[in-house]
C-alpha cells in the first residue's frame, strides 16, 4: 500500500532526483547515511513514506555541491 505524501514528507520522484543530481546511488546514500540497504528502495517506490530528516540531509548535500562548485571547483567563478 502507498503511503499518502504530505508536505512534511518527501515524495519519492523527489528523493530519486536529489540522489540523482548529487550523482549518487542508493547504494551510495545507505553508506553514507546508515539506512538498510532496503530502505530507499521501498521509499522510492512509495512502499513507506521518506522521514522529514532525508528532505533536510539531501537539501543540505546539494547546497554543498552547490558551494563546492561555486568557490572551489576550478574555473567555475
Amino acid at each position: 500500500m502507498k503511503t499518502p505524501i504530505t508536505d512534511a514528507t518527501m515524495s519519492p520522484d523527489e528523493f530519486t532526483a536529489a540522489l540523482v543530481a548529487l550523482g549518487w546511488k542508493q547504494s551510495d546514500f545507505c553508506r553514507k547515511t546508515g539506512v538498510a540497504k532496503q530502505t530507499p528502495s521501498r521509499w522510492a517506490n512509495g512502499q513507506t513514506p521518506i522521514q522529514p530528516w532525508v528532505r533536510a540531509y539531501l537539501g543540505a548535500m546539494l547546497e554543498i555541491k552547490r558551494l563546492h562548485a561555486a568557490y572551489v571547483e576550478p574555473g567555475t567563478r
